[in-house]
């Protein structure tokens, strides 16, 4: 049987915070020995990202991981790859109906962390196929409800990390696969912008950090150390970042606007 291709997909805002997740899985391997390649997506929408992993081509399986899910059981999650194959699963991830997630929607894996057969969904992939909901908590959920409704897909156990955000994703066996932050788009704000925006998440980065820190112990890896020209790039790609995501966001609010009109129809 020939060994998939597999790619590391991060769909990716803040370039510090990619830098430290990287720094956890840029040294896998396949069966082969050969070095898996990891993908940032920059600039992607929420749902747009999945449609750049399946245009790829040169990719069987994906193994998809936020930027702000740092992963403490590399083997454990190349193993996932090995179910994913043997089981006939296109998707492997965390329900977001779990309370250790959102509690929203059950039939929806969140994707802050993904094994997808891409292969596999490739056989089927329809985008017009792909319907929208008035109840659709996020862009993403039309991919997924399609996509468990046309394949099998492994929900994996998760459970509350004890600083009562980040979300732990545990494989089958119950062994802790990475360690979800939550809240990314945070991290790099001051503390007094997000207290304007959002009054009760001032303090995410010292609680990232903590997670960050964490993971590193327990690969026993040291935590990497940036100098002023890393400093400088993370700034420079920050300002870009967002010079491109702001007219994404002002874009988007004409759609908004009419789901949020549609919705008060119904009621």
């Amino acid at each position: 049987m020939p060994q998939p291709r597999i790619k590391i997909f991060t769909r990716s805002f803040d370039l510090r915070l990619y830098r430290l997740a990287k720094g956890l899985f840029c040294d896998w391997k396949d069966a082969e020995g050969n070095p898996i390649p990891c993908v940032r997506l920059t600039d992607q929408t929420a749902d747009g990202y999945f449609l750049t992993m399946l245009r790829d081509c040169d990719c069987d399986v994906a193994i998809n991981i936020d930027e702000d899910a740092f992963i403490v059981n590399p083997g454990a999650v190349l193993t996932l790859v090995d179910t994913l194959l043997v089981g006939g699963y296109a998707n492997i991830g965390c329900s977001d109906g779990d309370e250790a997630t959102t509690g929203r929607d059950p039939i929806v894996t969140n994707p802050f962390f993904n094994v997808f057969n891409l292969a596999l969904i490739r056989t089927r992939f329809n985008r017009n196929d792909l319907k929208k909901r008035l109840d659709d908590a996020e862009p993403y959920y039309p991919f997924f409800h399609w996509l468990a409704a046309t394949f099998p897909t492994l929900y994996l156990p998760a459970r509350r990390h004890p600083d009562g955000i980040t979300t732990v994703a545990l494989d089958p066996q119950q062994r802790p696969l990475c360690l979800h932050t939550w809240f990314s788009r945070f991290y790099s704000m001051p503390a007094w912008i997000v207290r304007r925006i959002e009054p009760s998440q001032g303090t995410q980065k010292q609680r990232i950090d903590a997670v960050i820190q964490e993971a590193y112990a327990l690969r026993g890896k040291p935590l990497p150390v940036f100098g002023p020209a890393d400093r400088l790039a993370f700034a420079g790609n920050k300002v870009l970042r967002w010079l491109i995501k702001v007219p994404q966001r002002i874009s988007r609010w004409p759609y908004k606007l009419k789901r949020r009109l549609a919705r008060r129809k119904i009621r």
